[in-house]
């Protein structure tokens, strides 16, 4: 995981959160998929992010197996981790239940640890 930022690297190395509604990719909505900061794999396409109004940007799938969920008893509480397939980076934190989208699921998603490719 080299040429990543300190801040970057706070997220994807170090299982860090940016500040809430602080990331790039929060209000970002154009057409494209998002991929990893670090190793550039395929995570998000556009079409599966929505407005949450949570502070992070959401989305309420993955591409199929881009990333792995595993569980996270830090913080007092228990939740589920996401963490990129290809380089093990954390990426955020998946939900299930909250009734967002048809799918139930909310991925809250660091923007530092993603990078935007747009659709040509």
């Amino acid at each position: 995981m080299t040429n990543l930022s300190e801040s970057e690297k706070s997220i994807l190395v170090d299982s860090g959160t940016e500040s809430p509604f602080s990331g790039k990719y929060n209000k970002f909505f154009d057409k494209g998929t998002y991929v990893c900061k670090a190793c550039e794999a395929q995570l998000f396409e556009s079409n599966f992010k929505f407005d949450s109004h949570c502070g992070w940007p959401s989305f309420d799938d993955a591409i199929k197996g881009s990333v792995i969920k595993r569980r996270d008893t830090s913080l007092g509480r228990i939740r589920t981790e996401i963490i990129c397939v290809q380089c093990e980076g954390h990426l955020g934190h998946v939900f299930e239940g909250e009734n967002y989208t048809e799918k139930n699921t909310r991925y809250c998603v660091n923007s530092l640890s993603l990078k935007f490719i747009p659709t040509l």
